[in-house]
C-alpha cells in the first residue's frame, strides 16, 4: 500500500470517516504520521472551541471580580479559586461523575457525558478561570491616565469599556494569555485519560501514539511524531497571537511596541 492510500484510508479515520480497522502488523512510518495526524483533529477542536468560548467567560468573571459589588466578585473569586486550585486530570473525572449521576434526572445532560461536549466543557471551564486571574491582572494594571482621558473625553459606561478599558486589557494581557492557549491545547492529551467515553469518535492523537507504542513496544517513534505535531500547533499559534498582538500595539510606535515573549517551558 502506499503512502498516499494509506492517507486516503486513515486520515479522517478519528472523525469516523474512512477504514475502520487499525494496521495490525507491518507498521509504516507514513501510517504513523496518518493515523496520529488524524488524532489531531480532536485535539485542535478541544483547544479552538475551548478558547474561543472561554475567552467570553473569562472576560465576565475578570470584570466580576474586579467588581466592587460582593454578589459579582464572591462568585467570580470562588469560581476561579476551585479551577485554578484542583489539578484538571481530576476536575475531568468529577464532571464525568457529576454529569453521569444528572443524566437520569435530566436526560439534556446526556451530551456531557461523551468526551465531544463532556470534556469540553471542563476545558472550557478550565480555562476560564486562567484566563480570568490573567485579564484580572491586566485590569489592575490599566494606566490611570488611559481612564482618566476617557472621562476628560465624556466617555461613560459601555463606550468606556469597549474603547479604552477591554482594548487596553487586552494588550496587557496577550502575551500571558498567549502561554495560556499553548498550554489549553497541550492539555487537551489529557482528555485520553479521562473517563469520558467517546462519542462517534475513534481516538485522539495521543490514542494513536500509544496505539502504535503498545503494539510495537517501541515508543520512540509514535511519542516523538506526537512532539513533533504539537511542536507545529505551538508554532502556528505563536504566529497567529503574534499578529494579533502586532494589532492591538499598532497604536504605539515601533521602538515602544512590546515583545510577544512566550514562555512554554513555565507550567502554570
Amino acid at each position: 500500500m502506499s503512502c498516499w492510500a494509506t492517507v486516503m484510508d486513515y486520515g479522517l479515520r478519528s472523525i469516523g470517516m474512512g477504514e475502520r480497522l487499525l494496521p495490525r502488523s507491518d507498521f509504516t512510518l507514513c501510517q504513523q504520521f496518518t493515523l496520529i495526524g488524524s488524532g489531531m483533529i480532536w485535539n485542535i477542536y478541544f483547544g479552538v472551541f475551548a478558547l474561543l468560548i472561554g475567552f467570553g467567560i473569562a472576560t465576565v468573571i475578570a470584570l466580576g471580580k474586579a467588581s466592587h459589588t460582593w454578589w459579582l466578585k464572591k462568585p467570580s473569586v470562588w469560581f476561579i479559586f476551585i479551577f485554578r486550585g484542583s489539578p484538571l486530570f481530576i476536575q475531568f473525572f468529577f464532571a464525568y461523575f457529576v454529569f453521569l449521576s444528572l443524566k437520569g434526572v435530566a436526560p439534556i445532560i446526556s451530551p456531557l457525558t461523551s468526551a465531544t461536549f463532556g470534556a469540553l466543557t471542563v476545558l472550557i471551564l478550565n480555562t476560564a478561570a486562567y484566563s480570568a486571574e490573567i485579564f484580572y491582572g491586566a485590569l489592575l494594571s490599566i494606566p490611570k491616565g488611559d481612564t482618566e482621558a476617557a472621562d476628560a473625553y465624556g466617555l461613560s459606561g459601555w463606550s468606556r469599556f469597549k474603547r479604552v478599558i477591554w482594548p487596553t486589557m487586552l494588550r496587557l494581557a496577550w502575551p500571558a494569555y498567549t502561554n495560556e492557549a499553548i498550554f489549553l491545547f497541550h492539555a487537551t492529551t489529557l482528555v485520553f485519560f479521562a473517563g469520558f467515553p467517546a462519542f462517534q469518535q475513534k481516538g485522539d492523537a495521543l490514542y494513536y501514539a500509544n496505539y502504535f507504542a503498545d503494539k510495537t513496544f517501541n515508543p520512540f517513534i509514535p511519542y516523538p511524531i506526537l512532539a513533533f505535531y504539537f511542536i507545529l500547533l505551538t508554532l502556528c499559534i505563536i504566529g497567529l497571537f503574534g499578529l494579533i498582538n502586532r494589532r492591538l500595539n499598532r497604536h504605539l510606535p515601533q521602538d515602544a511596541r512590546p515583545k510577544l515573549r512566550v514562555r512554554p517551558q513555565i507550567i502554570r
